[in-house]
């Protein structure tokens, strides 16, 4: 049976130095004329949960869908990181910046969780995971946590002096700039070096 969360799934925006570089003009226009100063953060409610191995729907309004490969830590008790899993955070492309990304986000399936947690404990420092991306076969995204902007631990510190995260909640750790774009009848096969495989399949919402 596929790992599935047991508490609220939260994304992280721009932890990666790319992305953060190729928006730093938008952070520096209204509303808020500066870039964030705390980590930018936004949940990925249940309805959007698929196991590895699920087709997700897209509605057919929306031509391709971007892929947003990720790893995420899953807390344990204490405050603790018990495990680490693959997922992919996928979107509707859109150009909204400054507000949340709920629409676009949160659609029935729109978050694929990997099949298994790999336990901290065997897991190795995280700014050392890399993971690549396929959509039918071919590479199409290669992700280095080493260049996150907030390394895990310091991105778990600082979400943490503004909310508590519990036992069962799952941080992600964000997504690189150059995510793939895919449309119905595509594959997506993520992988890390000892997590395995997230596999799912884009469909045509019936």
């Amino acid at each position: 049976m596929s790992w599935m969360p047991s508490g609220t799934v939260y994304g992280t925006l721009l932890n990666f130095r790319s992305e953060v570089e190729a928006l730093t003009a938008q952070m520096h226009q209204p509303p808020y004329k500066a870039p964030p100063k705390a980590p930018v953060l936004y949940v990925k409610t249940a309805n959007t949960w698929s196991a590895h191995g699920a087709a997700i729907a897209v509605p057919g309004r929306v031509p391709e869908v971007e892929v947003g490969a990720t790893i995420a830590m899953v807390m344990g008790d204490a405050g603790c990181v018990q495990g680490y899993v693959l997922m992919n955070d996928l979107s509707i492309p859109h150009a909204s910046f400054f507000r949340p990304p709920v629409k676009f986000k949160c659609l029935d399936g729109f978050l694929g969780i990997g099949e298994h947690m790999l336990p901290a404990a065997g897991a190795g420092d995280p700014s050392d995971f890399a993971l690549e991306v396929r959509i039918n076969g071919e590479l199409t995204q290669s992700v280095d946590f080493s260049q996150m902007v907030r390394p895990a631990d310091q991105l778990l510190a600082d979400v943490g002096e503004f909310m508590t995260l519990r036992q069962g909640d799952v941080l992600m750790l964000g997504c690189d700039l150059g995510r793939p774009l895919a449309r119905a009848g595509d594959r997506i096969d993520i992988t890390a070096r000892g997590f395995g495989v997230l596999s799912n399949t884009v469909v045509a919402e019936a």
